[in-house]
C-alpha cells in the first residue's frame, strides 16, 4: 500500500529532520539552563528545534496509523482522518508545556488553532478538482459525519460563550472552576469517542472512488512491532518537542506584550505553530494527488480542535490547578473569564455555522460558499487580533 497519511511514509527526510530538530532543541535548552547567549538566538533555537521534533513526531505517529489501518483495511479518507487524529497527540504535548507556563494563553491559542484551521479549510476548497459547474464533491464521510460535529461544535461553543457571559455578570466569578472545566471537557471527549466509533463502523470498509477505496496490498501488512516502535517514538519525541515549543512560548507572549502588541497576536503565531505538522500533511498529500486525505486532515483539522485538542487541554487545566502547579485566581477559579477568553469561544459558533452550511446543504463546494468561508474566517481572525 502506498503511503495512506499525507506526511508518512513517502521518504525518509523527516529522519532528518527528527535528528537535526533533537540538535536543535539540545542547544537551545543547554544556552536557555546556562543563561548563555542572546535571547533571540535561544529563542529561534528553541522553535526551530521544538517544530522540527514535533513535525518529526506527527510524521511517525502517521506511520504507526498508516500501518494499523494497513492491516485493518481502512479507505483513504479514514485513514486519513485517524492519522489526523494521531497528529495530534504532539500538538496536545506542545500546548501542555504552555499550560504550565502560560494556562490563559494556551485556553486562546487553541480556540483561536479553530480559526486557524477552518481559514485552511476554506482556502482548501478552493484547491480541490470541480466539475464543469464550479463544484467539488466532498466524500461521504465528511458530509454525513463530520457535518454533524460541525453543528455540534457550533452548538456547544454558543452554549459555553454564554455560560461564561453569564457567569460574569451576574455571578461576579473571575472565572470558570475546576470542576466546569472537567464537565465542559468530559462532554466534548465523549462526542469525540462516538464520532470516531461511528466512522469507522460505517466508512472505513467503503469502496466508493468518492471515499478513496482501500488500495491493494503489496506483500505483508505492517508488523505490529513495527506499528509500536513508530507510535512510542512519536509519544518520545512529542515531549521533547513540546517543552522546547513550550520554551518558546513563553518567551514569545513576554517578548511581544514587552512591545506593547496584542496578546491575541502571539497567541495567533502559536496557533499556526501548534497546527504546523497537519499543514504539511495536507500539503504533502494534495502534491501527490490524494485529494481525499488531504481534505480529510483539513476537516480533521477543525473538528478535532473543539473534540479533541480543547477537551485535553481543558482537562489539564483543571488538573494542574488541583496539583498547584498553575495559579488559582482570586475566587478559587481557573481560566479567567474576560474579553479575550470570551471573544474566541463565542465567535467558534459562526465558523461552525458556515462549515455546517456549507458541506451539509448539497454535499458539495461551490465558489461561492468557498468565498464565503475565506472571507468570514479571516474576518474572525482579524478582529481577534485586534482585541
Amino acid at each position: 500500500m502506498n503511503s495512506m497519511a499525507g506526511g508518512g511514509g513517502g521518504g525518509k527526510s523527516w529522519i532528518a529532520v527528527l535528528i537535526v530538530g533533537v540538535v536543535l532543541c539540545g542547544i537551545g535548552m543547554g544556552l536557555e539552563q546556562a543563561h548563555s547567549g542572546p535571547g533571540w538566538l535561544v529563542a529561534t533555537l528553541l522553535a526551530v528545534g521544538g517544530l522540527s521534533v514535533v513535525f518529526g513526531s506527527c510524521e511517525s505517529m502517521i506511520l504507526c496509523v498508516e500501518g494499523l489501518g494497513e492491516r485493518l483495511r481502512w479507505n483513504q479518507f479514514v485513514a486519513g482522518t485517524m492519522a489526523g487524529l494521531a497528529s495530534n497527540l504532539p500538538e496536545v504535548v506542545m500546548l501542555g508545556f504552555v499550560v504550565a507556563k502560560q494556562p490563559r494563553v494556551a485556553f486562546v491559542v487553541v480556540a483561536l488553532t479553530l480559526h486557524v484551521g477552518a481559514l485552511v479549510f476554506g482556502i482548501y476548497c478552493g484547491l480541490l478538482p470541480r466539475d464543469k459547474g464550479g463544484s467539488a464533491k466532498l466524500p461521504k464521510p465528511l458530509t454525513q459525519l463530520s457535518t454533524d460535529l460541525y453543528a455540534a461544535a457550533g452548538a456547544i461553543y454558543l452554549a459555553v460563550g454564554l455560560l461564561m457571559i453569564t457567569i460574569k455578570v451576574f455571578d461576579k466569578s473571575e472565572g470558570l472552576r475546576v470542576g466546569d472545566l472537567y464537565a465542559i471537557g468530559a462532554c466534548l471527549l465523549f462526542i469525540e469517542g462516538v464520532a470516531v466509533v461511528r466512522l469507522v463502523q460505517r466508512f472505513a470498509g467503503a469502496t466508493d472512488a468518492a471515499e478513496g477505496a482501500p488500495e491493494e496490498l503489496r506483500g505483508e501488512p505492517p508488523s505490529i512491532r513495527r506499528i509500536l516502535f513508530f507510535g512510542g517514538l512519536g509519544v518520545v519525541a512529542s515531549v521533547l518537542g513540546g517543552h522546547a515549543v513550550g520554551d518558546f512560548a513563553g518567551m514569545l507572549v513576554a517578548g511581544l506584550e514587552a512591545r506593547g502588541y496584542s496578546e491575541m497576536v502571539g497567541a495567533i503565531i502559536l496557533s499556526v505553530f501548534a497546527c504546523a505538522g497537519v499543514y504539511l500533511m495536507i500539503l504533502t498529500a494534495h502534491m501527490k494527488g490524494k485529494f481525499n486525505i488531504a481534505l480529510s486532515n483539513a476537516s480533521g483539522a477543525v473538528t478535532q480542535v473543539p473534540f479533541v485538542v480543547q477537551p485535553l487541554i481543558l482537562l489539564q487545566l483543571a488538573l494542574f490547578a488541583q496539583l498547584g502547579w498553575i495559579p488559582l485566581l482570586g475566587d478559587g477559579s481557573v481560566l479567567s473569564i474576560d474579553m479575550e477568553t470570551t471573544a474566541v469561544v463565542i465567535f467558534g459558533f459562526p465558523t461552525m455555522l458556515i462549515l455546517w452550511k456549507s458541506v451539509q446543504d448539497d454535499a458539495q463546494i461551490n465558489w461561492l460558499e468557498t468565498a464565503s468561508m475565506i472571507s468570514l474566517f479571516g474576518l474572525i481572525i482579524y478582529l481577534l487580533s485586534q482585541s
